[in-house]
């Protein structure tokens, strides 16, 4: 095990069944994350914090209480978070400049409590694109996350370290936030698979916040299995979150070996299919042939509900940074930047326009899932784009690329629905491409049950890089 190759095809399931069963220690499987990290993190630039003096202690200590007879759900697995996670002792970047100055953290997020208390082991904090605004992975100011299946692509943003370091194998699981795709997008473009939880399921404490009402927290995994336990693991009321909506747990992992079986799948047409590119429309139309569905749905207006998540993210955003950007313009990003003084001069209607629009197009999603029990589309409309791209070409329209990636998540998560993003591998294709499994409010068992059987057939798969 304490080999790195060894350690890398060890998916989170896989670790907590030796190490609870004897076969390894938490500290080993510790160690071998770290060399993983030491070998790989140069080339990837997915950890700007590696916090392996807390992850040796923390590992033995998982030891311990196995040794005591303690059953651990999640024993000795390594994860790491992106950097607006609050970690004890370790300033929160948000992938920030300015964020860089403020004390260290004096505590951890709930969520990375919940992981720990299971058993987790935390690595360390992620790369991101600065304060979430991004879909690319690119940070003027930590440089640019790169794909461990391509040094030369994107690893898609903003939690562009949980893409890298899940999928270069320096941790089996991360977490990450997801306000318009930032979740789902690094999951297609580094060929994961990643969730994001319906909006209020986990709590944000102890989180840099974007968007109130748009962020999502949740992980990315090499396995559909990962996700369901991880997932069951982070659920827990948190008093201190008051957006937190007030739920019993919904127990995962149980019910994924039912499949798709006795679900109503259905393929999102029109808007998800006239702007995406061949390989994402394959990606799709392989998911839905392997559950056996030929059924297309048309999601009303899509295209407006993706404008009207635009108008609150850019308000919110701007009304969230507005001393920042008044008094410290020159030490953002300057694309953040730009974005978020654009959002200062949306006028007011315009948002009351938006926000009236989501209500409506929530209850217009409501009617269309007594119909249908799952939604699929893409999740990104092309695979992970050379770094450094402006500009591209979709539909015979060139437009910016950046705002772009995000075409086809922005108006789900702009009602809150959850999703599973599933890595789809084309014949012969050098890089994967993710399809969202969508699914109505507070079912998050359904999307994960179609993603765990598209695993166990072998549509989807996400093998770990070979850097």
């Amino acid at each position: 095990m304490s080999a790195i190759d060894d350690f890398a095809s060890f998916d989170a399931v896989d670790i907590v069944a030796a190490v609870q069963g004897g076969d390894l220690t938490a500290s080993e499987v510790a160690e071998a994350s770290l060399q993983r990290i030491d070998q790989f993190n140069p080339v990837t630039r997915a950890f700007t914090d590696v916090t392996a003096e807390r992850a040796l202690s923390d590992a033995k200590q998982v030891d311990k209480a196995i040794a005591g007879g303690a059953v651990l759900p999640l024993a000795g697995v390594p994860f790491a978070v992106k950097n607006l996670f609050d970690m004890d002792g370790v300033v929160t970047r948000a992938g920030s400049k300015i964020n860089l100055e403020n004390q260290p953290a004096t505590s951890d997020a709930f969520l990375v409590s919940r992981l720990c208390e299971a058993g987790g082991v935390l690595m360390g904090g992620l790369h991101m694109g600065e304060y979430a605004y991004d879909f690319t992975g690119e940070n003027a100011h930590d440089g640019n996350c790169l794909n461990p299946h391509d040094l030369t692509r994107m690893t898609g943003g903003s939690s562009s370290g949980c893409g890298a370091a899940t999928a270069a194998g320096m941790v089996p699981v991360s977490l990450g936030s997801d306000t318009n795709g930032s979740i789902r997008v690094p999951s297609s473009f580094c060929g994961l698979f990643g969730l994001k939880p319906t909006y209020g399921r986990l709590s944000r404490h102890g989180t840099f916040p974007f968007v109130g009402s748009l962020d999502h927290l949740g992980p990315l995994a090499r396995s559909a299995r990962d996700l369901a336990l991880v997932f069951d693991a982070l659920q827990g009321k948190d008093p201190d979150d008051p957006a937190q909506a007030d739920r019993p747990p919904l127990a995962t992992q149980d019910d994924l070996r039912r499949g798709a079986e006795g679900l109503r799948v259905a393929v999102a047409g029109r808007y998800f299919r006239e702007k995406a590119e061949p390989e994402a429309l394959a990606a799709v139309d392989r998911v839905a042939k392997a559950l056996g569905t030929a059924v297309q749905i048309e999601l009303p207006e899509a295209a407006r509900a993706r404008a009207a998540a635009y108008v609150i993210t850019v308000t919110e955003g701007a009304n969230q940074h507005l001393e920042r950007i008044t008094t410290r313009p020159q030490d953002f990003d300057p694309d953040t930047r730009d974005r978020f003084l654009s959002g200062t001069m949306v006028p007011g209607v315009w948002v009351q326009q938006a926000q009236r629009f989501r209500s409506w197009f929530r209850t217009m999603m409501q009617e269309i899932f007594e119909h249908v029990d799952v939604i699929l589309a893409p999740a990104t409309p092309f695979s992970a784009l050379p770094s450094g791209t402006k500009t591209i070409t979709l539909g015979g329209e060139t437009m910016p690329a950046r705002p772009n990636i995000g075409l086809f998540t922005q108006p789900i998560s702009f009602i809150g629905l959850p999703v599973v993003a599933v890595p789809v591998w084309g014949e012969k294709a050098a890089l994967p491409i993710g399809v969202q499994v969508i699914a109505p409010a507070w079912r998050e068992d359904l999307a994960l049950r179609v993603a765990y059987q598209l695993e166990k057939d072998g549509v989807c798969r996400a093998p770990v890089a070979r850097l």
